[in-house]
C-alpha cells in the first residue's frame, strides 16, 4: 500500500511539474491535494501511524538500553577502547604470563630488570 501511495504521489508531482495545462489545472490539483490532506480519514490515519511510530521508537530505545550498559553518550565516549583498556590493566602485559601463571623465572619484578638476580 505504501508503494502505491508513493507511486501516485510521484505521478502527481511529475504531472504538475511537467504539465502544460496551465495555471487553472495546477490550481485544481492543489485544491484536490489539500482536500485529501485535510480529510478526516487521512488525519485519523496520520495520527494512528504517528502513534505507532512513536511506540516503536520507544520500544526500540528500551530494548537497546537494556542491552547496552551505557547511560549517556558522554559515558560511552569516556570508556576506553579494548587496546586502551589492555594498556591500563596491569595484569595484561604482552609476552608476560598472567597473574595465575606458575612461571618460576619471574620473581615479580618483570623480565630482564637490572639489579634483580636470576
Amino acid at each position: 500500500m505504501r508503494y502505491r501511495i508513493t507511486f501516485v504521489a510521484g505521478l502527481a508531482v511529475g504531472y504538475v511539474l511537467g504539465a502544460k495545462a496551465g495555471k487553472a489545472r495546477y490550481e485544481q490539483i492543489v485544491r484536490l491535494a489539500r482536500s485529501v490532506v485535510d480529510s478526516p480519514a487521512v488525519q485519523e490515519t496520520a495520527g494512528v501511524v504517528g502513534a505507532q511510530v512513536a511506540g516503536a521508537g520507544k520500544a526500540a530505545y528500551h530494548r537497546i538500553s537494556e542491552r547496552l550498559p551505557v547511560t549517556s553518550l558522554k559515558d560511552f565516549l569516556a570508556r576506553p577502547t579494548e587496546d586502551e583498556a589492555d594498556e591500563l590493566d596491569p595484569t595484561v602485559v604482552e609476552g608476560m604470563p598472567t597473574s595465575g601463571s606458575s612461571d618460576s623465572k619471574l620473581n615479580g619484578a618483570g623480565p630482564d630488570v637490572p639489579g634483580k638476580g636470576r
